[in-house]
């Protein structure tokens, strides 16, 4: 049975063919793509939420790249490690789908039989997830209004996303383990210093987050080396970075031919307080 909800009131959804319904008739098509948007006009900001076309090609094309892998086998390997054999795990801002697309391979490659679902609130991020991961079921929805049953994860995932602690531990079973990517201090320091006159560390949060436990922190540091403009730019285009500089740092970027950059990640991890 499907974890979906109906966004508009809420009960369980159904499907048949390429349609979910609720028990109020409440209808909702999957795309040819194979994602269902459960979005509501009425929930939406703007015409389009979330990441642009622009940020998520760059994202997609800088990703597929690995670069951020040594990230992603770390990731793979806790997501492992935390998963029954028979589980559901939701990824809470899947963006356009790497990371959710390694997870489901490695669950596959250890043995694990898990249902794996992505939500994004941005639609192009979604359709490019669902053509590129056909092992998960992905929808176009907000984090902060989860179109998911109460209670039914085993783990939730959520990589340089918002947070949204109610919502989280309102969908995970008793127990269920919460994991979170945050970029560490020096994260993308030779990008800054490349850019900025005045680079700036990220600033870490206190690891305490109310209705969980904390478990631990994995800290990932390497260095990545891009020797074309194209992987810079994709970098830099896919941070917020990229909407928070003037002319005159986008000039500095776009005449680099090569970058070396540290990558530094802390992959947190929770279980919730019952």
């Amino acid at each position: 049975m499907s974890l979906w909800q109906c966004p508009v009131c809420g009960e369980i959804l159904t499907e048949e063919g390429r349609t979910l319904f609720c028990g109020k008739r409440h209808t909702f098509d999957r795309a040819r793509s194979g994602y269902v948007n459960l979005l509501p006009a009425n929930k939406k900001r703007t015409k389009d939420p979330g990441d642009n076309v622009l940020m998520v090609q760059a994202r997609r094309s800088f990703l597929t790249k690995d670069y951020y892998k040594p990230m992603s086998d770390a990731l793979c390997r806790i997501v492992c490690g935390y998963m029954p054999d028979k589980g559901t795990l939701l990824d809470a801002g899947s963006g356009e789908g790497y990371y959710t697309r390694n997870v489901c391979n490695a669950l596959t490659e250890a043995g694990k039989t898990a249902d794996v679902y992505g939500i994004d609130i941005a639609k192009c991020a979604v359709d490019a997830a669902a053509k590129s991961c056909k092992a998960a079921d992905f929808a176009v929805a907000s984090i902060f209004h989860l179109p998911v049953v109460n209670e039914s994860c085993d783990v939730l995932m959520s990589l340089f996303a918002p947070y949204c602690g109610e919502e989280f531990s309102r969908v995970l079973k008793s127990h269920g383990k919460m994991i979170l990517v945050i970029p560490d201090e020096n994260h993308l320091m030779g990008l800054k210093k490349a850019v900025y006159d005045k680079p700036y560390a990220n600033q870490v949060q206190n690891y305490e987050l109310d209705g969980f436990r904390f478990l631990g922190a994995e800290k990932i540091e390497g260095e990545i080396f891009m020797d074309n403009s194209d992987d810079i730019q994709n970098l830099f285009s896919m941070t917020p970075y990229y909407y928070k500089t003037g002319r005159e740092e986008h000039l500095r970027l776009e005449a680099l031919k090569e970058l070396r950059t540290e990558t530094a990640f802390q992959i947190l991890q929770y279980e919730k307080e019952v």
